[in-house]
């Protein structure tokens, strides 16, 4: 069944290179398929289109269709083109003609908007929700850490002194950015396009304000071409919040990966929690967080990969827009994955102790003499040349001690601050 069937079928060859995987990518979408066309039922019927003896009859037979989906029986059947054929040709069986009056007003091109401005809604509430478990995670271990020094660096070389307090804060904090990202993209989301029909409106007299109401949408895309013209910007705004994310994470996991091998040896994991050498029988690889990095660093060319795809379609609709469903669907899901297995491991993250009493991090206390001879009166350059003569003379012996007081230092990590601007971030959601 294809809702533009006028008599003649496409070739199987044109079929199947045409729709693709269409066909599963939208069994995510089929709630948000019945959810508006609820809306839209109510809607006709607030303005002539639908008998009010008829609106009850096609709502209990969506609600049943709901039922199915939740039941996890809902299937496009084969010859069926999409999720919005299959959910009016499963009306027309049981009612009749009353069934074939739901896509009054609508084209499929506002049809498919709507499922996916709610399904991208909703994508970005998950992403959020991981993203905050995550955060409360690392600033519960930076709470956990706050007194537990470690190595600082820049370039790669010991620079000065950090801590796990610091390490922990620093990702958790850059999350409450990465959520701002997310939330942008909700907000794009957050608007009704239904009403725009293929994009030029409709004769009908259609009340979209009702629509946007019954959906809870925050808004309207008030002019029908906009509405089209969403389709693909949606998407490219999801997919800068999800690289956003992602680079934070792939950041994170890279770290892990250097701070758990030998060399450094500064955090480990339990045995069940890593994986081995075929030939080494010492070894212990980071392989959740190799492949966390990898994912990430996919993650962060989607934007590119829309952009491409979007950057040369004129006005209205084309289907090159239905290939965004391939590029969008499986990064938010792949991001949430990597999102809760990073909160999984920390859970059982082990954290080394005493570091900086190795001879090798004697340099990171350089900064902390200079600024103690400073704070005694001698001038910063000349603190700085003498401490400097005494690493080059090889005379050099650190006082080992950190006075950090700042706000974000390592002695103030103000993380109550930081939890404060994160749930700032969450009221955008409607949480």
């Amino acid at each position: 069944m294809k809702l533009w069937n006028k008599g003649f079928e496409p070739d199987k060859l044109i079929e199947d290179f045409t729709v693709g995987a269409d066909r599963e990518l939208d069994l995510r979408l089929v709630r948000y398929d019945v959810q508006g066309s609820m809306a839209h039922i109510r809607m006709l019927e607030s303005i002539g289109l639908l008998e009010s003896s008829e609106l009850p009859v096609l709502l209990e037979a969506l609600e049943r269709i709901a039922q199915s989906i939740e039941r996890g029986e809902f299937v496009i059947e084969e010859g069926v083109e999409d999720v919005h054929s299959q959910v009016e040709l499963m009306l027309t069986r049981e009612l009749g003609d009353m069934g074939k009056k739901i896509h009054s007003g609508r084209s499929r091109n506002d049809q498919v908007l709507v499922d996916l401005k709610l399904f991208m809604r909703d994508e970005m509430k998950t992403v959020a929700k991981a993203v905050k478990r995550l955060f409360d995670r690392l600033q519960s271990l930076s709470n956990a850490h706050k007194d537990t020094l470690m190595p600082g660096y820049t370039h790669l070389q010991v620079a000065m002194p950090s801590s796990f307090g610091l390490w922990f804060g620093a990702y958790a904090e850059s999350l409450v950015d990465d959520l701002e990202m997310v939330a942008a993209a909700y907000k794009i989301a957050n608007q009704n396009p239904l009403g725009s029909a293929a994009g030029y409106g409709s004769s009908f007299p259609l009340d979209r304000t009702m629509t946007t109401r019954l959906l809870e949408f925050e808004d309207l895309h008030y002019n029908v071409v906009a509405a089209q013209m969403s389709r693909g910007k949606t998407e490219r705004a999801a997919a800068y919040a999800i690289a956003s994310v992602a680079s934070t994470l792939g950041k994170f996991a890279m770290d892990v990966c250097l701070f758990m091998c030998q060399n450094y040896g500064f955090i480990s994991f339990p045995d069940n929690l890593t994986t081995g050498s075929s030939i080494m029988p010492h070894k212990k690889n980071p392989d959740v967080f190799e492949i966390m990095r990898g994912k990430c660093n996919r993650l962060q060319a989607v934007p590119n990969e829309i952009s491409l795809l979007t950057a040369n379609l004129p006005l209205g609709y084309h289907r090159d827009l239905q290939l965004l469903k391939d590029i969008i669907f499986p990064a938010t899901t792949t991001l949430c994955q990597c999102l809760d297995m990073c909160d999984f491991m920390l859970e059982h993250i082990s954290i080394k102790e005493n570091i900086l009493d190795d001879e090798r991090y004697n340099y990171l206390f350089t900064v902390e003499d200079v600024n103690r001879l400073t704070l005694s009166g001698v001038p910063f350059r000349e603190a700085y040349k003498q401490v400097g003569m005494a690493v080059q003379r090889g005379e050099y012996t650190p006082t080992k001690e950190v006075h950090h007081t700042h706000e974000g230092s390592i002695g103030n990590l103000c993380n109550d601050k930081i939890a404060e601007k994160m749930n700032k971030v969450l009221v955008k959601f409607g949480f």
